[in-house]
């Protein structure tokens, strides 16, 4: 098997897991993030490199290639790894996102949802954002993503579509955060309702899957996040039950959030107001082979993975999540004179 990436986060566990298999595994990457998996055949180069990409192609066949490594690149360079490796890859197993449906994050999803349109060979330059935070040009180019390997393989690909991925090595921060609020204690702002159901995925769960779908025959996408979730109480009540924090949620309304400006998705990691955001079908992967372990293994294991001094690669993602100690301060004080 050939992974693209495979040094850090979902790449990291596709690797592991494929290992444990007994499976050769070739990794390409640039060998800047992290360190090789021992064990894997490893080849430096950089995936925007027609250079790069033949040389890379030069070492296969393989049954396999899992693309990790594409979820900040436009379409027109996946676009050029599909053409370098079509004759040396029998089946090809991208990471995509449900971002990629129009209809996200208002509406239901099932894998028959409608997608956002992009060129196969769009540069970083298409799409956009909307005001009201969807679509996303993110989505846009990941849509195109999907549209470069179909492409080229055509019946030989599969896509799967996570929402929010969390576990160890977390390199977005949106876990650790909340581990890290809840370690800290006291009144801690809450999105409300408590009872708000959440689908994020364990990271090790959709490297099993992804594994699972390279060794299968089926092609199509799969959404893939957790069938039953967690109530975002009991989210917080696993971070602070894990990381013994001395705290309790102060649970405001959306309306109140807004009116102090809390940027839905980030300063108060994974809370949204939009009605679809967390009504993703996922039962297709399920019958599919998908298993989600409870969420409450991947918080606690997250958090020893932090206790550990787990460092995830530097990304600045990381820096966007979680509210100003200050604003959630003043965001409180004002729920008390209410």
């Amino acid at each position: 098997m050939l992974v693209l990436g495979g040094t850090w986060f979902l790449g990291k566990e596709v690797v592991g897991g494929a290992l444990a298999r007994g499976w050769d595994v070739t990794t390409f990457n640039r060998g800047r993030s992290a360190p090789d998996t021992p064990g894997t055949v490893p080849i430096h180069g950089d995936r925007t490199s027609q250079h790069d990409l033949r040389r890379l192609a030069r070492s296969g066949p393989w049954d396999a290639v899992i693309d990790t490594s594409s979820s900040d690149l436009p379409p027109r360079e996946v676009l050029l790894a599909t053409q370098a490796l079509r004759d040396q890859v029998a089946r090809w197993v991208h990471i995509s996102t449900v971002s990629v449906y129009a209809g996200w994050p208002h509406e239901h999803l099932t894998e028959n949802s409608a997608l956002l349109q992009c060129p196969p060979d769009a540069d970083e330059t298409y799409g956009y954002t909307g005001t009201d935070g969807s679509p996303t040009k993110y989505g846009f180019q990941k849509a195109g993503g999907e549209g470069a390997v179909s492409e080229v393989f055509s019946d030989r690909s599969v896509f799967l579509r996570p929402g929010v991925i969390l576990g160890p090595g977390e390199y977005v921060g949106r876990l650790p955060w909340w581990l890290c609020r809840a370690h800290r204690g006291g009144r801690i702002l809450a999105p409300a309702p408590a009872g708000r159901r959440i689908q994020p995925v364990d990271v090790r769960d959709v490297a099993a899957f992804a594994l699972d779908q390279a060794a299968d025959s089926a092609t199509g996408a799969f959404n893939v996040a957790h069938p039953e979730g967690v109530t975002f109480d009991g989210f917080l009540t696993g971070c602070l039950e894990v990381t013994g924090g001395a705290g309790h949620p102060v649970w405001e309304s959306a309306g109140r959030l807004m009116q102090h400006d809390v940027k839905q998705w980030t300063e108060l990691p994974m809370w949204r107001t939009h009605t679809g955001v967390w009504a993703v079908d996922s039962s297709k992967a399920v019958a599919a082979g998908l298993r989600c372990r409870p969420l409450g293994e991947t918080i606690s294991d997250t958090w020893a993975w932090l206790r550990a001094d787990g460092r995830p690669v530097a990304h600045p993602r990381w820096a966007k999540h979680g509210i100003d100690p200050e604003k959630e301060e003043k965001i409180l004080a004002g729920a008390d004179q209410t």
